[in-house]
């Protein structure tokens, strides 16, 4: 998954950005602000500047003209972007006020034109027959999850997304599977595309070659995942793996372009559908990520919408970043923080496993390593990575958990004990 990415060179870096990025291209689950210490990031590279003062009111909409973001009328967006081929709505993917407001925005633009279709990062492409069977009301909710294989294709909170595949479902607007398979998201960032057999590759074809801004972004992003795991002096621009971890973030852009831009034709009313996109906001800021593909692919007719934090500085907010953008207000902070406890996971053959453990973090503390199997949460067999994000999301501060793990065959009990609230 990818929430945020990427900031302009010498912006400051949403934290939940380079975690999900990475995530994604790795094919590995990591759970959000839940997994490590935020703080811990940083900056993007060759950040030097202090935040400025914030510059967007909240609950307003803003399009840039030279400098600095200028109001803009809802109506008057909306009606400029459902004219294009292809519209672009970005999201963090564990935030529900965007998904709140890609709603709004899906209904805004259903009214100026109902002849649309709606792509969505969360499934990869072979569940289409499924999505399929959930538009034409054939599936349950429950049937529909399960059939799609949510938990294992994307573990976030699906009520998040549910209003936005009922209102697909409602309206009988087609859905779109526009991924790949996180396997093959994994082999390409073990092997490389080139070592990738053709038949392996989910019918994706070769991506264009990335801007110096995006692949600048993408360095950053690999450099602090080894900084997670203690290896930041290792980090380089020439290493294999970064040009693997590369190809498996352009693969992945290259994907969701190639689907939507299948969608780019005339329908047999002879009419052209809109085609909307549901993506995380950094395949689409400053044109990065999948706005580059689909204009390689011909497709030259592209809206890109993004929601931002009120509070952004204004300092990141320049032309390119967005044709328009929506500032979500602050939400009330909630009384405690959730748990955090320092692992990014992979759901591999069923398998729940840690794949890194953060240095410093809870998990290490507790004595967790790299490639544990988690079998249990407190004597509960486990289902599945929800089920694990839940009871982690649940526990009171000061409370032990008890996690029943395999590593190397043995059969360990690891108890983390979650400290006070201060």
């Amino acid at each position: 998954m990818m929430p945020s990415l990427p900031p302009r060179p010498g912006s400051r870096a949403a934290p939940r950005t380079i975690f999900s990025l990475l995530v994604a291209a790795v094919g590995s689950t990591l759970l959000g602000a839940l997994v490590a210490n935020s703080s811990a990031m940083g900056s993007a590279a060759g950040s030097t500047k202090a935040p400025t003062k914030a510059c967007l009111a909240p609950a307003s909409w803003a399009v840039f003209a030279e400098r600095q973001p200028q109001a803009a009328s809802k109506q008057k967006i909306l009606a400029e972007l459902s004219g294009r081929d292809v519209l672009l709505l970005g999201e963090e993917h564990d935030d529900a006020d965007h998904h709140q407001w890609q709603l709004q925005v899906l209904s805004g633009l259903h009214a100026l034109r109902p002849e649309m279709v709606i792509g969505f990062e969360m499934f990869p492409r072979r569940v289409q027959a499924i999505l399929d069977r959930w538009v034409a009301g054939e599936l349950s909710v429950k049937e529909f999850l399960a059939q799609a294989e949510w938990e294992k294709v994307w573990n976030t909170r699906p009520e998040l997304y549910l209003p936005l595949f009922e209102f697909a479902r409602l309206n009988r607007i087609p859905m779109l599977a526009l991924n790949i398979d996180q396997e093959l998201t994994r082999k390409i960032a073990d092997r490389g595309w080139d070592a990738v057999p053709l038949a392996e590759r989910e019918g994706v074809g070769q991506a264009a070659a990335p801007s110096d801004a995006y692949r600048e972004f993408l360095f950053e992003v690999y450099r602090q995942h080894a900084t997670m795991r203690g290896k930041s002096t290792k980090a380089r621009r020439g290493d294999a793996a970064f040009a693997r971890f590369v190809d498996s973030q352009l693969a992945w852009d290259r994907a969701m372009a190639e689907v939507l831009a299948g969608q780019v034709a005339p329908t047999a009313s002879g009419g052209k559908p809109l085609i909307v996109g549901i993506m995380g906001s950094g395949h689409l800021r400053f044109g990065h990520g999948v706005p580059h593909q689909l204009r390689d692919l011909g497709v030259r007719s592209i809206g890109t919408l993004l929601p931002l934090a009120a509070a952004s500085p204004c300092d990141e907010l320049v032309p390119g970043l967005a044709d328009a953008v929506f500032a979500v207000p602050t939400p009330p902070r909630t009384a405690t923080e959730p748990p955090r406890l320092g692992v990014t996971l992979e759901s591999k053959d069923g398998r729940v496993l840690i794949a890194s453990v953060s240095k410093g973090s809870l998990a290490e503390k507790s004595g967790l390593q790299d490639g544990d199997r988690i079998l249990a949460v407190a004597s509960q067999p486990l289902n599945g990575l929800t089920s694990l994000l839940n009871s982690i999301r649940q526990q009171p501060p000061g409370t032990w958990l008890p996690l029943h793990i395999e590593r190397a065959g043995e059969k360990l009990e690891i108890i983390v004990r979650f400290p006070a609230q201060q």
